[in-house]
């Protein structure tokens, strides 16, 4: 993200450089007198995989949602490198450097992999002005959908139909085209579900190169890679975290392995 489109955006040079990237500050979310969310804070800094885990109704989709500007926090806060963003919109919340997955394909099947990514780089860099130019010549989205299916691994079927790829690889894709809009943040929704031992293995690899220059928050049901890859783990059960910290320090917590990994998934994870 260069210094302009973070000025543009209200986030602060200085806060890029320094602090977690993205922070959660007490998200709760009511829906009457159901309770989703309840107090939840995590932080997301560069250089790690925040992996936050539970099971079906543990509240998990409703925090990404909410930190990802799809839904507003009943209270709570959410701040993107320092700036309190709460209030913001999703897609002005992307333009600042958020970038997500969905556990659903959102892919264009009709369409190569290269203009997926050309037409999420375009998204970001709009050009109203230019209303007379091709859109596929435009140099700077064409750099950034090449750059981003190269990160992603998929240089080598950049011509390739979307909808002809394998099923990682389409969850490559989707990685692609979050990458194409220059993130600081990627929010990943389950991006290892469906895969084979292989593909797998290549998602993880994947992750592991991405945290280097990004922060990760990834939800994720497949524990033995959450335990492989994740730097930080925050379990949630009924809308609560119970747990949180390190993979060792989870795993050795007696209320979760009482509640979600069960003794024997502990041991073996």
């Amino acid at each position: 993200m260069n210094r302009s489109a973070i000025e543009s955006s209200g986030v602060s040079g200085s806060a890029v450089e320094s602090g977690p990237l993205l922070r959660g500050h007490e998200i709760t979310r009511r829906w009457g007198g159901l309770i989703a969310v309840n107090q939840v804070s995590l932080e997301i800094a560069r250089g790690s995989v925040h992996a936050v885990i539970g099971t079906n109704g543990a509240g998990k989709s409703t925090l990404v949602n909410i930190l990802s500007g799809e839904l507003a926090p009943t209270s709570g806060r959410v701040e993107l490198m320092g700036q309190d963003v709460t209030g913001w919109s999703q897609p002005r919340r992307a333009r600042a450097g958020l970038g997500r997955s969905y556990q659903r394909n959102t892919i264009y099947s009709s369409f190569s992999v290269l203009e997926n990514c050309r037409l999420a780089a375009q998204a970001r860099m709009p050009k109203p002005w230019a209303w007379w130019q091709d859109a596929g010549r435009c140099i700077d989205s064409v750099a950034a959908a090449h750059e981003a299916a190269e990160r992603a691994g998929l240089a080598e079927v950049l011509d390739s139909k979307a909808g002809l790829l394998s099923h990682g690889q389409k969850r490559q894709l989707e990685i692609a085209m979050c990458l194409a809009t220059a993130p600081q943040v990627l929010l990943l929704d389950e991006p290892l579900a469906g895969m084979g031992a292989e593909e797998t293995e290549r998602m993880l690899a994947l992750l592991v190169d991405l945290k280097a220059r990004h922060g990760i928050l990834l939800v994720e049901h497949d524990m033995d890679a959450v335990f492989r890859v994740a730097d930080c783990i925050t379990v949630m059960v009924n809308g609560s975290v119970i747990a949180s910290g390190t993979p060792d320090l989870v795993r050795q917590s007696p209320e979760v392995q009482v509640a979600y990994l069960g003794e024997q998934d502990v041991h073996h994870a």
